[in-house]
């Protein structure tokens, strides 16, 4: 008698319903990463099973009073991904960040693994393109990563699958990143004590936020939420994630009870009380090149432009 034949439909059966409750609960491990002068959370999650990862919103660190760049924040993520031996699948951001340039680029070319964006990015490159008057030396087309994704695309790190939210509100082009029973969800939600994000940059929209954050708050309560920003005082550590439940629970912006009107009022005036970011400006053509320094000019060396009076002081 063969072996498989010793085997009865229903222990076929209980194998079955076992791979697929192992699918339903397999979860990344998610390691975070903290840049304290802009307070941005960095992530690395990872597949338990198979040690493929994906490398979320890192940064490349810019100190405007030198108009340096440096890599301690990416280097630190590469130290990380060969201590833990994890193979790094994909280098995502959720949107062209405000505050930091993004390593997105460098890590690429450092691990060999393509970049990724949501693919409204397009519009704020054009946004922004104009802001600057850079003309045709920026393509608009997103052509600076190697995937766009769009709602409801779907991919695989490893066993983990990852879904992609559009998440507009604090841009144009935000996106989430759905990782089995972890999201991404950059700057919509802070954690509940400090409520969301901002919504007053160039193509923002309180009215857009408060849409994304609701599909957001419609995940499982049991679905862990990490945050792109926290401000801790100094010498205190950040804390950067919490859960669906305790979002609509104790967020002081959107838990169950507060309707949109409401929101829209509050985050609208918030909104007027706050400076722009100080790395704005520098931030966002770098950031809209994929994170790529403006072409070296005849002296080797990159230069920034300044839009002067082109935003109102605050």
């Amino acid at each position: 008698m063969s072996v498989a034949a010793t085997i009865s439909p229903e222990s076929v059966a209980m194998a079955v319903r076992v791979a697929r409750k192992q699918e339903e609960t397999m979860s990344p491990i998610i390691r975070a990463f903290f840049d304290r002068p802009t307070g941005s959370l960095q992530y690395v999650f990872h597949c338990p099973a198979t040690k493929k990862a994906a490398i979320v919103d890192p940064v490349w660190n810019f100190y405007p009073e030198a108009a340096a760049v440096t890599t301690e924040s990416a280097d630190e993520i590469l130290e990380h991904v060969r201590s833990e031996k994890l193979d790094v699948a994909w280098v995502l951001d959720t949107h062209p960040h405000a505050d930091h340039f993004t390593a997105a680029r460098y890590l690429s070319e450092k691990l060999g693994a393509p970049t990724a964006i949501g693919h409204r990015v397009t519009q704020v490159q054009k946004l922004w393109r104009d802001l600057y008057n850079l003309g045709s030396d920026v393509p608009t087309d997103g052509s600076q990563w190697d995937r766009l994704f769009t709602e409801g695309d779907t991919f695989m790190v490893g066993e983990i699958p990852v879904r992609v939210m559009f998440s507009p509100g604090h841009t144009l082009a935000s996106v989430t990143y759905v990782a089995a029973d972890a999201a991404f969800v950059h700057d919509t939600l802070m954690m509940p004590e400090s409520g969301t994000s901002r919504a007053d940059f160039p193509g923002g929209s309180a009215e857009d936020l408060w849409n994304s954050v609701r599909d957001i708050l419609d995940l499982p309560r049991e679905t862990r939420l990490y945050v792109g920003h926290d401000y801790p005082a100094a010498g205190a550590a950040p804390e950067y994630m919490a859960t669906v439940a305790e979002h609509r629970l104790r967020n002081r912006h959107v838990k169950d009870g507060i309707g949109k009107a409401e929101f829209i009022a509050a985050r609208t005036a918030r909104d007027a009380t706050l400076p722009l970011p100080g790395r704005m400006l520098a931030a966002l053509q770098v950031n809209i090149r994929g994170g790529r320094l403006p072409a070296p000019e005849a002296d080797g060396h990159s230069y920034l432009k300044i839009p002067v009076g082109k935003f109102e002081p605050r």
